[in-house]
């Protein structure tokens, strides 16, 4: 559920970026480190723009939490391995230029009687300081990941990691109550009596949570590795064309028809190989999906959606002054790679502004798209002509980018080809038409071509270009064109005009402004 709110003047989509303030050029280069119970990883953020490149990013498997259940302590090859990662890190973060990684730990570490022993042995070796964290605070700081890619939203946010499970609602950018459990699939592995023996321990887990977080009938947040293998599988079984875990959406129906395929398939390997899920993860995926069952048939969330940001997001979120967190990540994003690759930065918002009487009654949440469009049409510029309008498509629907349902990054992406061409049929991107319907596709053509001749009309960005007048009653389509711009009304500006009418199934008549603003 996410609440768009159409922001003041003075921010959002119309007010001035905030990548270049201080307060968020001190994020440009941001290093966290997770080291959690199955798996340690690096990740660092680059740009201080509302949605942060991520400029480097390595995870290694250690299983620090496997067999902790039986002895009370961190698995010995694990803690090897772990210590070794984070050697490497601490290195490769000076290398970058950076000046502090912060570390946290959460399960494993903190459950482990030799726990305390490890951080020591990583602060004499790399002088690292590793911060252990309860449970709340990890289900907390996973929430405010999901807040960095869906500002607004309002929900149940829950983490699965290697040795518990947290759960923590969100709602108007504020995370609400937390809870944790012990649900992770490396404790499931030493629960007694097989399956059966979990589903017992599984239920009676997860009525405690019931107890603690109460009614969630919203949308449910899926932060954690296990449970994007669970959405690799679903996608694999669904035929679902476009790879994007951020934002995949499921059914409760969907999960349930999952989790039957997964335990019809006993041949993990086979499975593992057809969806890119590496053999440590897949051992966990079975005993995952026997919780993600239980989990929507206790909370019955409206619906599923995957998050690729969860405890690293939001240790990066807790480090944003407000200002930049109250930002659409999305339009944010935008104005940063326009600033960065387009040829004229600046010209983005021009082009907004020129075309957007086409779009007057659009909604809000369509003209973020609208914006975010006219941002990016230029950033593909170096492509090969002939490959641009699929550099575009591609660069649109696979970006890291938060803020966007699948359908829109479809519409984002289709905008983007009809800005460098007419026709969208023919390209290797056709299966993925699909997921929107006939008129969001309509719609993007339009939006498309409208950028297509308004990129014609190339001016300074405080040059009067002059306004469209758009009459959907009477399919008419005015273009007022200042003294300015007339000369730049060539042939081929005009067969682009031609186009955009046709689109909109319209006459088009074109007039000289006789004055400025007229």
């Amino acid at each position: 559920m996410n609440a768009l709110v159409e922001p003041h003047q003075d921010g959002g989509l119309f007010g001035r970026p905030l990548f270049e303030d201080p307060s968020a050029r001190a994020l440009a280069r941001v290093g966290v480190v997770d080291v959690g119970s199955n798996s340690v990883r690096l990740v660092v953020f680059d740009g201080a723009a509302r949605s942060p490149a991520y400029f480097y990013n390595e995870k290694i498997m250690c299983a620090l939490g496997a067999g902790l259940s039986d002895t009370g302590h961190l698995n010995p090859q694990g803690r090897v391995r772990a210590l070794n990662a984070l050697c490497r890190f601490q290195r490769l973060a000076q290398g970058m230029g950076l000046s502090d990684l912060t570390v946290v730990a959460t399960a494993a570490v903190r459950d482990a009687s030799d726990g305390p022993d490890f951080c020591a042995d990583v602060l004499r070796d790399t002088g690292l300081v590793v911060r252990i964290i309860d449970g709340r605070e990890e289900a907390r700081l996973s929430a405010q990941g999901v807040l960095l890619g869906w500002p607004g939203s309002y929900g149940l946010v829950c983490d699965i990691g290697g040795s518990s499970m947290e759960l923590a609602e969100i709602s108007g950018g504020i995370v609400g109550r937390r809870e944790t459990s012990d649900l992770g699939p490396l404790k499931l592995q030493a629960i007694k009596g097989g399956k059966k023996g979990r589903q017992v321990h599984i239920k009676a887990a997860i009525a405690r949570l019931e107890e603690t977080m109460g009614t969630q009938r919203d949308r449910l947040f899926l932060v954690g590795g296990s449970w994007r293998a669970i959405a690799r599988v679903d996608m694999f079984r669904r035929g679902y064309p476009l790879h994007v875990l951020h934002e995949y959406r499921m059914t409760p129906k969907a999960v349930r028809q999952t989790a039957k395929f997964i335990a019809a398939h006993p041949n993990h390997d086979e499975l593992r190989a057809e969806c890119g899920i590496s053999s440590t993860r897949m051992a966990l995926v079975p005993m995952a999906a026997e919780v993600l069952v239980r989990l929507i048939k206790s909370f019955k969330p409206q619906d599923i959606a995957v998050s690729s940001y969860g405890i690293r997001e939001g240790m990066l979120y807790e480090q944003m002054p407000q200002r930049l967190r109250d930002r659409d990540p999305l339009v944010e994003a935008c104005r940063f790679a326009e600033a960065k690759d387009a040829r004229m930065p600046g010209f983005g918002r021009l082009l907004y502004d020129f075309i957007e009487p086409i779009f007057k009654s659009a909604p809000f949440a369509h003209k973020r798209l609208i914006k975010a469009a006219c941002l990016l049409h230029d950033v593909s510029w170096r492509a090969h002509p002939d490959y641009r309008a699929e550099v575009c498509f591609d660069n649109a629907t696979r970006a890291n980018l938060g803020g966007l349902k699948h359908s829109e990054r479809i519409f984002l992406g289709l905008a983007l080809l009809h800005r460098y061409t007419n026709k969208r049929e023919g390209t290797h991107f056709e299966n993925l038409y699909d997921l929107v319907d006939e008129k969001t596709r309509d719609d993007a053509e339009i939006l498309g071509k409208a950028m297509r001749f308004g990129a014609m009309l190339w001016m300074n960005d405080d040059a009067n270009i002059g306004a469209f007048r758009w009459f959907p009653k009477k399919k008419l389509l005015e273009l007022h064109l200042s003294k300015d711009a007339m000369p730049l009304f060539g042939e081929v500006a005009e067969a682009r005009l031609s186009s955009l009418a046709s689109s909109l199934q319209a006459k088009v008549v074109v007039k000289q402004r006789k004055r400025q603003g007229g």
